[in-house]
This record gives structure tokens, sequence and C-alpha cells, in this order.
């Protein structure tokens, strides 16, 4: 069992990592947005398997992953979207944005609005957990990591 969650959170980093690449990411920040990556998915992964909830998975691990993904970036001096973008990765609805459009293309309505509204749910609830995560003032993750001598 915790196999498997090692197993999908390394390949969601690499996933990650090599999205970061092609999009040119910063060379010194490659592993942080992979790790951003794998603990958005690892925690999506977590309550698909706990509750079989896919929206609510998508909203928790968006969420934590927009916290880290501002950890990240207040310690390291960094937009936060360096990690933001890249971690969010492994929770696009890729898939079901393809399987939308072939179906609107091939004129099935009835898998287009099955495929549309799942997409539609899945994309919202990742935005859902970002404005949750961009919620808290930027000043408490600046605090946590200035130097002890700053007034």
């Amino acid at each position: 069992m915790i196999v498997n969650y090692i197993i999908q959170f390394v390949i969601a980093m690499i996933a990650t990592l090599a999205f970061a690449i092609v999009f040119s990411a910063p060379k010194s920040e490659l592993l942080y947005c992979g790790i951003s990556g794998g603990i958005g998915w690892f925690f999506y992964f977590i309550i698909m398997e706990a509750l079989g909830a896919p929206t609510l998975g998508n909203v928790v691990g968006s969420f934590l992953l927009t916290v880290f993904s501002r950890t990240f970036a207040a310690k390291r001096k960094n937009p936060v979207t360096v990690y933001l973008i890249a971690g969010i990765f492994p929770l696009v609805p890729g898939a079901g944005i393809y399987y939308t459009s072939y179906y609107l293309i091939t004129n099935d309505m009835s898998m287009f609005s099955s495929y549309g509204l799942s997409t539609i749910k899945t994309a919202g609830a990742i935005v859902m957990g970002i404005i949750f995560g961009m919620a808290f003032p930027q000043s408490w993750f600046n605090k946590a990591f200035a130097p002890y001598d700053r007034k």
C-alpha cells in the first residue's frame, strides 16, 4: 500500500520535472518544481483512494500544491508561478479535454456532455483549490523565512 503511494509520488514528480524542463523553468528550481507536482498528485491520490472523490481530491491537491508553491517561492525568492504552473501539470484533466473535444467533433452529444461536465468539474476544483491557497496573506510566507535579525 505505502509502496503504491511512493510510486505515485515519484512518477508525478518525474512528469512535473519533465514539464518544467520543456517550459524552461530555471535549472536551479527543477527539483522544487518536481516536488510541487508530486505533492499535489500525492494528496489527490490519497483522497481518491480513501474517499473515491476526484473533485474533492483536486480541490485538496491543488490547495496544498498552492500552499507549498508559495512556501517554495518565499524560501527560494522566486515567483510562485515557477512552482505552481509546473506543479499543476499532473492534476490537469488533459484526457478529459481531449475526449470532450473528440466527442464534440464526432457529434456524440451524450458522451460530449458526460466528458465535458466531468472536465469542467475537475478544472473548477483545481481553480477553487488555487483560490483557497492564494487567500492567505503573502506576509505569512515571507515572515516564515525572514532572517531573525530583520525588524
